[in-house]
């Protein structure tokens, strides 16, 4: 039974899961959830995610939301699938794969995500971006991005020599920073760079890059 995925393929938190999926070379319908329409904030789509934020996973049974769980749930469930993205054979890699996943959720997203927001979805509402945002969370993505610029020196992914989940929940919310005045943040650190420049061409992202033409808020 293919699993379903409710959300919107322009979201980042709904691409990554799809990026998850194609990684994992798994079965999966994506039921298009119309944001603008406020489909997500209705009561149908509120029994799968109380929080009404995009996307949800049903598998059978089993209803998941927050981005994050859900490729984490569809990587255990696959592990011995496709590509390994959790190191399920080794504790101690699967410790370090752990560390810089809650690293993406603490650090990194927290200061992206703001940018991502007032370049693309602020004008869908019809605001102007707020520079001063903009600026603030630039320093702090700057130096979380000077710690990935060490780390990335003496690895070639974040949690070691072999690409990740905590690679993988990078992808979409850089891809879409990369397409604003501020990518020099990244073009400007040469491993990080590399690094961007591999995870991103992965066929299992570009599956998903193509449908990726704005941003959306998600979790």
């Amino acid at each position: 039974m293919a699993l379903k995925l409710y959300g919107a393929a322009m979201s980042p938190c709904t691409s990554r899961v799809m990026t998850c999926l194609h990684e994992k070379e798994a079965d999966f319908e994506l039921i298009p959830i119309d944001l603008f329409a406020g489909e997500h904030k209705q009561l149908p789509f509120l029994a799968k995610n109380p929080f009404g934020q995009i996307p949800a996973l049903e598998d059978g049974d089993l209803s998941l939301f927050e981005s994050r769980a859900i490729s984490a749930y569809v990587a255990e469930k696959y592990k011995e699938a496709g590509h390994d993205l959790i190191r399920y054979q080794s504790l101690k890699e699967a410790a370090e794969v752990k560390v810089w996943m809650e690293v993406e959720s603490q650090q990194y997203h927290p200061a992206i995500s703001p940018i991502i927001f007032q370049f693309f979805a602020a004008p869908l509402q019809g605001k102007v971006p707020d520079q001063a945002i903009i600026d603030e969370n630039l320093e702090k993505l700057g130096n979380v991005l000077s710690v990935y610029e060490e780390k990335l020196s003496r690895t070639k992914y974040l949690a070691g020599d072999f690409y990740s989940l905590a690679d993988l929940f990078h992808l979409s919310f850089t891809y879409y920073f990369m397409k604003t005045p501020c990518a020099n943040l990244i073009n400007e650190r040469p491993h990080v760079k590399a690094w961007w420049e591999d995870i991103s061409s992965r066929p299992a992202f570009q599956k998903v890059a193509s449908a990726m033409t704005f941003g959306e808020k998600g979790n």
